[in-house]
């Protein structure tokens, strides 16, 4: 059994649960039961078979809204999650390079990072060697005045840990912003880069080993080992090339208002909504969240 859920806060409708009713139908899905989680926010719709279909098929047919296809059993137990322009609003490279005058330049090469299209560890050593010299003291102005707890990151992360979950940020970034952000969110564990700084001002140098796909990737299955549980009890998501490897391994790996490269790859996709509808993707109705 397979569980479409419809996710439109404020906006969804008998008539959205209908039409992807009839959308599964001509998809040759056997569409069964429908239940609210929470009335005109968030539903499920139980079906057979042919997910890959029924992904398919359900594309854009919530307007304004997302569609999380997976297997029924979907409570997650593993939570790993990537931090910038997922967990956070901002990429924290770009932002810390406006304090030394070029953002422009550090973002364009970000941009193409995450996308895919330079390989990530040299992408990120030619970042930060732009930022040799900068004064240590723009580390903790950019997290103050630039950096954004994203929507619904809190209420996903304290949720999910109450009801038992380990929750890991995994960050390409750097402990100077992901130890704070995750503290501040609620994480179990926060997993970076370090800034290599002497007499006050970066190096231009990141120590290495660099936390990339792989350790993204790595870090998803040994918390998955160290907890005992199968793959499908575990949530991956991010937004950037690097992220793609643990998404493809996760029980449900979502894109969030992902690169194009990560969104076509990706078993679930949130465009709209914020990170509350990787708890409606579980199941879990609003009045069950951990909020504050």
């Amino acid at each position: 059994m397979f569980i479409a859920t419809l996710i439109a806060p404020g906006t969804l409708s008998g008539g959205d649960i209908s039409s992807c009713r009839d959308r599964l139908a001509e998809a040759g899905c056997a569409p069964g039961e429908v239940a609210w989680i929470d009335d005109g926010f968030a539903a499920d719709l139980s079906f057979a078979e042919l997910p890959e279909a029924a992904r398919t098929a359900l594309e854009g047919a919530v307007p304004g809204g997302d569609v999380v296809v997976q297997a029924a059993g979907r409570e997650k137990k593993l939570l790993v999650a990537d931090m910038d322009s997922t967990m956070i609003t901002v990429e924290c490279i770009d932002e810390l390079a406006d304090y030394a005058g070029i953002k422009p330049q550090i973002a364009e090469i970000t941009e193409r990072a995450m996308r895919g299209e330079l390989d990530f560890e040299a992408a990120l050593d030619a970042r930060v060697a732009l930022l040799e010299n900068l004064d240590e003291a723009a580390i903790e102005a950019c997290l103050k005045e630039r950096v954004v707890i994203m929507p619904g990151a809190a209420a996903l992360v304290r949720t999910m840990q109450a009801r038992g979950a380990l929750t890991v940020l995994v960050s390409g970034g750097f402990t100077r912003f992901a130890e704070p952000v995750a503290a501040t969110i609620g994480f179990d564990r926060a997993i970076a880069n370090r800034l290599l700084i002497e007499g006050g001002v970066l190096t231009g140098k990141v120590a290495k080993p660099i936390v990339g796909s792989h350790t993204k990737l790595e870090t998803l299955l040994a918390a998955t080992a160290e907890r005992g549980l199968s793959a499908m009890a575990t949530l991956a998501v991010g937004d950037g090339a690097n992220d793609l490897a643990m998404i493809e391994r996760a029980g449900l790996g979502v894109a969030y208002r992902a690169k194009p490269i990560v969104a076509q790859a990706a078993a679930a996709r949130v465009d709209h909504n914020d990170l509350t509808a990787l708890l409606y993707a579980q199941g879990i109705k609003r009045a069950d969240w951990v909020l504050g």
